[in-house]
């Protein structure tokens, strides 16, 4: 399944211009890098994936419509799924990156 393209570009416009921020194709979706480090991504499955600290992961999971991310049977403590009903408002939207943004912010960057 492709990404919504529709999607990422309200990523992008809430994101605004940040000359650390890339684009790059991952996991069937586009996702939102900030030296090197995934943020948020519009999913190839639908919705968003958002990067955040593991240490709120289950805290985030059991105060918003957030679910931990499965990847190959196994459940990814700092990474987010939202599904696309969601997120439908821009304000919800911005939360997501915001989050992801402000946690990646925290990580050095990759080489």
């Amino acid at each position: 399944m492709a990404y919504d393209q529709r999607l990422a570009e309200r990523i992008r416009n809430l994101i605004g211009l940040d000359p650390e921020m890339t684009e790059k194709a991952m996991f069937g979706g586009l996702a939102f890098l900030v030296n090197g480090h995934m943020a948020i991504a519009a999913s190839g499955h639908g919705g968003i994936l958002v990067r955040v600290d593991p240490a709120d992961s289950m805290s985030l999971v059991n105060t918003t419509p957030a679910e931990l991310m499965e990847m190959r049977g196994r459940k990814m403590a700092g990474w987010l799924r939202v599904d696309a009903d969601e997120i439908q408002d821009d304000t919800e939207l911005e939360k997501w990156v915001h989050l992801g943004i402000e946690y990646v912010r925290t990580l050095p960057p990759k080489e």
